[in-house]
């Protein structure tokens, strides 16, 4: 029995229950994930550039026309004050130079202000972080957070446990047969728009495979980090009288470089900034390809299931 089930998974899987099964649950992951993959992918293709990024955006000194005395501490703090009513002053920075603009921190209820203030006529001047800069750190917060804090994450940690699942998933029902599997590697561009669709989606599966594999993993090691940590420990216990690093504590250090392709030629002899600058861009290429696999998925589905339920009815 399990010979003939071997076969038939073989020559024509299409026809083997199990992996009917695994289709649903591939297929309905995948419309469930469709936009936590979108976001989460497309921010992650641009935070692989983050550190340029936040240094292209960073912060400048703001310099302004000077109009007579500068004003006192205490009256710029009251400039604060009534342009922000019910915050307090709780910090102010003065400029290197006396034409720069002062950096005024206000508390009350929520998050901390800080503004800029012209200190000659205590005009308000605007955030002193540029809108690159604070975009820059909204989506690192959506991407790592989903804007929720550590419930956020835990829910990213969640999240990347079912792409897993998607994946895995996607590698049995990917498996065409032995007489079709190389026509699944490949995009048939000659094909009508119904079929190209479907290598598209079964190419950039199988190429992009070990790359969802690592980011699902990675991304529940960011999320449920103790977790890990827990299993290392019982697998290598801490030796505190030969604190040497583990086998362990080197995988953990290097998911974290995996998952945002900051890999800087670490441990690859010969690799250096030319492997830093390629890996980057490898990650920020495939790292727009699950969106894609999404989307191909969704107009095979259209296709095949609610058009024919369309049609019927």
């Amino acid at each position: 029995m399990a010979k003939e089930s071997w076969s038939r998974w073989v020559q024509a899987p299409q026809s083997v229950r199990l992996r009917k099964a695994l289709f649903q649950v591939h297929l309905w992951t995948g419309i469930g994930l469709g936009t936590y993959i979108f976001v989460i992918c497309l921010s992650g293709s641009v935070l692989v550039y983050r550190n340029e990024l936040y240094t292209y955006f960073g912060p400048q000194p703001v310099l302004v026309e000077r109009v007579g005395t500068a004003m006192s501490q205490d009256a710029l703090e009251r400039a604060a004050r009534q342009a922000y009513p019910g915050h307090d002053v709780s910090n102010v920075r003065p400029g290197q130079a006396p034409n720069q603009a002062v950096e005024i921190t206000l508390r009350g209820e929520g998050d901390p202000i800080r503004r800029l203030f012209n200190p000659f006529t205590g005009e308000d001047l605007g955030d002193p972080l540029p809108l690159g800069y604070r975009v820059t750190g909204w989506l690192l917060d959506l991407h790592d957070n989903l804007l929720g804090g550590q419930t956020g994450r835990r829910v990213n940690g969640i999240g990347a446990i079912l792409l897993l699942l998607l994946a895995l998933t996607g590698a049995v029902i990917w498996w065409p047969g032995i007489q079709r599997w190389r026509r699944s590697l490949t995009i048939d561009r000659k094909a009508d728009w119904k079929l190209f669709n479907w290598s598209l989606h079964s190419a950039f599966g199988f190429w992009v495979w070990p790359f969802l594999i690592m980011w699902a993993l990675t991304g529940a090691y960011l999320s449920f980090p103790a977790f890990f940590i827990a299993i290392v420990d019982y697998l290598e216990p801490f030796d505190w009288d030969n604190p040497v690093e583990r086998v362990g504590d080197r995988v953990m250090y290097w998911l974290a470089f995996l998952h945002f392709g900051r890999l800087g030629g670490r441990g690859i002899p010969g690799c250096g900034a030319i492997c830093n600058e390629v890996a980057k861009a490898t990650w920020a290429l495939v790292g727009l390809i699950p969106p894609a696999l999404f989307v191909t998925g969704v107009i095979m589905w259209w296709n095949r299931v609610v058009r024919r339920w369309l049609n019927s009815g």
